[in-house]
């Protein structure tokens, strides 16, 4: 993004990418469709940050949803927005994106050079380039963006083996945690074994007073999916600082602990409590055993008391999976290293954007967006400080 505004503005732009093609990272979101922005209010889009909400507000604000689909637009992309407020590709797809927008990069005389990894800078302040051969590069510049990512999906590239080289050039990195990523419980080897990979759908997911509704996936380790990734940055922390954590699950928020109560007093007659259950209010196998899960194996108590623990289905979480299996990292280069324009205050002249930022967003468009908009509040920076139209490196 940095690299297109730059270049249409007239100036001369290397891109030097580690990986042996370009847009890896922007590839693997579009497995899902690619999930490019969102179309709500932007007071609400914003508030999804977090703890950077008020930092992201005004980035967000100068290239917001709008702008990323203007953009696509202008690559001949056409978008719409989903069911949810999602904004996507008609097309459902990341490829034919990324190839019009390289071909306009190419277009515009930037040039790219794969299986180029930077390794830091020379002693008079030059960028050391690594190539495929092993053969380090010499290269100068007027302006350094870094766009190096976050440490989620290392084999994708983000690996964060540039922390070092900034931090000994006195910027402040805060750690890397998982975010957006699955959360481990200790199932019994029946479940793990008979459910894992099982969907549970239609849960309401809560944990600390947040309500997300949704579908997860059980998996061996635990749980993972959108609605158990848009509780996992707080149920990290949590874990983090006490050791576990509560998740709870309404298995039917469609009803009360009334209308519940009522189904499940009707006679049973010769069923089984599986059956039961999945006659009277249509609980599906992997529900519930989930409640067996966290309430025993024996769910034989009052249809009140069943209805009370159908409706709060408390699971034990015990960790979270590792930055490897994390969509997203939490952490990186500090907010206080930055100045407005997202050049480095140790480093004048070197900018940076996108997931090497300290800060997170959950999944539905906020990740794409940002990494957007700091490219192009980076471009702008660079722009000002040393003018457009010019031949610049």
């Amino acid at each position: 993004m940095a690299a297109d505004l730059a270049s249409r503005a007239g100036m001369s732009v290397d891109v030097y990418e580690r990986m042996p093609t370009v847009g890896r990272k922007f590839l693997m979101a579009g497995r899902g469709g690619l999930n490019l922005t969102h179309s709500e209010p932007l007071q609400t889009f914003t508030a999804r940050y977090g703890a950077r909400a008020a930092w992201l507000d005004g980035i967000v604000r100068t290239f917001g949803p709008d702008d990323v689909r203007a953009w696509a637009k202008g690559l001949g992309v056409e978008t719409f927005v989903g069911s949810s407020g999602r904004v996507f590709p008609t097309a459902m797809k990341a490829s034919p994106l990324l190839r019009a927008w390289l071909r306009r990069l190419g277009e515009q005389g930037v040039r790219l050079h794969t299986e180029h990894c930077w390794t830091g800078w020379t002693d008079d302040g030059a960028l050391k380039v690594v190539d495929a051969n092993g053969v380090e590069q010499r290269v100068t510049a007027d302006a350094v963006l870094l766009a190096l990512g976050g440490a989620s999906w290392p084999r994708l590239g983000s690996r964060a083996d540039w922390v070092p080289l900034l931090e000994a050039r006195g910027v402040k990195v805060v750690p890397f945690r998982p975010s957006n990523c699955g959360l481990n419980i200790s199932w019994s080897h029946v479940f793990a074994d008979r459910f894992a990979g099982a969907a549970i759908h239609g849960g309401a997911w809560s944990f600390g007073g947040r309500v997300v509704r949704g579908e997860a996936t059980a998996t061996r380790y635990g749980l993972e999916g959108g609605a158990i990734y848009g509780l996992s940055q707080s149920v990290r922390d949590a874990v983090a600082r006490d050791g576990r954590a509560e998740l709870r699950v309404d298995l039917r928020p469609e009803m009360s602990v009334d209308t519940l109560a009522q189904k499940l007093g009707r006679q049973r007659g010769g069923d089984s409590v599986s059956n039961f259950l999945r006659k009277a209010i249509r609980l599906d196998p992997v529900s519930i055993n989930l409640l067996r899960e966290a309430h025993g194996s024996s769910l034989e108590m009052s249809p009140r008391a069943l209805a009370e623990r159908i409706k709060a289905v408390s699971l034990g979480v015990t960790g979270v999976q590792s930055l490897e299996r994390a969509i997203s990292s939490a952490g990186g280069i500090s907010v206080d290293a930055l100045d407005d324009a997202l050049m480095l205050n140790a480093l004048p002249g070197v900018f940076v954007a996108g997931e090497m930022i300290d800060w997170e967003a959950p999944t539905g468009g906020y990740l794409l967006q940002a990494c957007f908009a700091t490219g192009v509040l980076a471009a702008q920076g660079i722009l000002a400080r040393h003018g457009a139209g010019r031949e610049k490196g």
